[in-house]
């Protein structure tokens, strides 16, 4: 998967493509999975780098929602935990089950959790995940040695799933190129074109590495955009009202020491009305997240410090010592895009939306990851009938994604699936490949040249942040890595020392 050649493709097609796909994140990889597994000729373009925005940027589980089943929204929690099933069996080397504990300081708490957990488990239904239990608190304390004990009266222990989503993104979208896809990171769409009946029939692309432009014709063109969606509905329709409320998430990375077992926490109730997650993490601790509605979205959001000072606070009620400020390692802010429907950000729905502002053009938006299969299997559907293509029935459902292997919780390659031979081979054709960038990480140099070769990575961020997690996880070690990697993917995109500087910058500033 170059992406000198997927430009090419996209550049030169004499024909349109059955469907186009704006948006490189989660939905849109999905409708370009699904598209594209039954047969249609598809192209997905993408402004920045894939998942640049929310879908790197989640609290990394595949779930089907605790807080959703407490707010009554059953419909949702059903599909989510149905769709849970779906990923850890067709992405096993990047799902897992993860036990979560929560600490219950009521005893009234201990059957109103265990009750409501047990819902939880029934509306999955027959489910690869574990059951939940009802523990004592000596029982809680030894699941969760960090947790405090200090009028503890018990705790509900639940499974769910956990993923790293910027790594499932990446398998997504070389599945869909597997399956014949054309995918383009910074491929900006400028424009839509309509033929003379009104339709759109295609869009205006711009190269960001260069600056050239070219139009690919579609039969059908779906805006994914995720919490910029409302910007390409105004291509169409410049007079459009906003569909989406903008609320931003933040989290912070911690040491695993503040969670050294293999179980998450559940904070079940926070100030503002949410829950909070602890969950352990590429050998680290991750806490989040938290609900700020936004008069608009941000292209690069940050967590700010109001955020990280109330994730600290409200996870240090429930550890046996509260994280300060010097205990961060990293942090990262998304942008969620809920559908508006009144009312605080929180209280807003995770549904999803479709909806048809000019003929030729389908904008999907909202909606959660663990439900992007089931998303965009309805928008296909729906594009598919607009554009009169012929009638294919969804392949998802049991589609393994690309990499699929058993799961390897020893190897630290496991993530790559089936990939991870190929970086092997690299390692051992260069043994300096094998080196570790740095000491704090788990990364290497064969990681590097795989991105750049395989996965698209076209920017030292692009490696840190998304084809590595490396600047979320411990910033200052990311950092210090960048000059190595700048080095190794100069080396790779034929680039110069003035590059090489500028990477490195910018990664200092980001």
């Amino acid at each position: 998967m170059t992406r000198d050649a997927m430009l090419r493709r996209a550049a030169d097609r004499p024909t349109p493509w059955d469907v186009v796909v704006i948006g490189g994140g989660a939905t849109g990889a999905g409708v370009a999975v699904d598209a594209a597994a039954r047969g249609y000729s598809v192209l997905l373009l993408e402004r920045g780098d894939f998942g640049c925005g929310t879908s790197s940027r989640s609290t990394k589980l595949v779930h089907g929602g605790v807080r959703y089943l407490r707010q009554g929204n059953v419909s949702l929690v059903f599909e989510a935990l149905h769709e849970r099933t779906r990923l850890l069996r067709n992405a096993p080397h990047v799902v897992h089950d993860l036990p979560f504990l929560v600490p219950c300081y009521r005893r009234r708490d201990v059957l109103m959790y265990g009750v409501g957990l047990k819902a939880y488990d029934l509306l999955a239904g027959r489910s690869p995940f574990g059951h939940s239990v009802i523990v004592s608190a000596d029982a809680a304390a030894r699941r969760l040695p960090t947790v405090r004990t200090a009028g503890l009266r018990g705790g509900v222990v639940y499974h769910d799933g956990q993923f790293d989503d910027a790594r499932l993104l990446i398998h997504l979208l070389m599945t869909a190129a597997d399956l014949g896809a054309c995918v383009v990171n910074y491929a900006a769409v400028t424009g839509l074109t309509r033929d003379a009946s009104g339709t759109v029939s295609g869009v205006r692309v711009r190269n960001a590495e260069g600056g050239a432009e070219f139009v690919a014709a579609a039969k059908v063109v779906v805006n994914a955009a995720g919490p910029f969606c409302d910007e390409v509905r105004r291509m169409a329709s410049p007079a459009a009202a906003p569909m989406l409320a903008a609320s931003q998430g933040s989290h912070v990375v911690l040491d695993r020491a503040f969670l050294p077992g293999g179980c998450a926490l559940l904070i079940p109730e926070t100030p503002d009305g949410r829950v909070l997650f602890a969950i352990p993490w590429h050998g680290h601790t991750l806490v989040g997240t938290t609900d700020v509605a936004l008069p608009a979205a941000p292209v690069d959001p940050h967590a700010t410090d109001t955020e990280i000072d109330f994730i600290l606070e409200t996870a240090g009620r429930y550890l046996t010592r509260t994280p300060t400020r010097g205990d961060v390692l990293g942090t990262f802010a998304g942008i969620r895009p809920l559908v508006k429907s009144g009312g605080n950000t929180a209280a807003m729905s995770r549904d999803h939306a479709m909806h048809v502002d000019a003929p030729g053009l389908v904008t999907i938006t909202g909606g959660k990851w663990t439900t992007y299969r089931s998303m965009a299997e309805g928008c296909v559907d729906k594009a598919a009938a607009m554009a009169r293509l012929p009638r294919r029935p969804c392949r998802t459902a049991e589609l393994q994604l690309h990499g699929f292997a058993p799961p390897n919780p020893t190897d630290p390659l496991a993530i790559y699936g089936t990939d991870a031979a190929a970086i092997r081979r690299l390692m051992a054709a260069d043994p300096s490949l094998a080196v570790p960038l740095h000491p704090a990480l788990p990364y290497c140099g064969a990681e590097v040249v795989w991105a750049v070769r395989s996965e698209m990575a076209r920017t030292v961020l692009d490696v840190l942040t998304r084809r590595t997690r490396a600047l979320y996880l411990n910033t200052n070690a990311a950092i210090e890595m960048a000059p190595r990697v700048a080095e190794l993917m100069a080396r790779e995109l034929g680039r110069d020392t003035t590059w090489v500087a500028e990477q490195v910058r910018s990664v200092k500033g980001s």
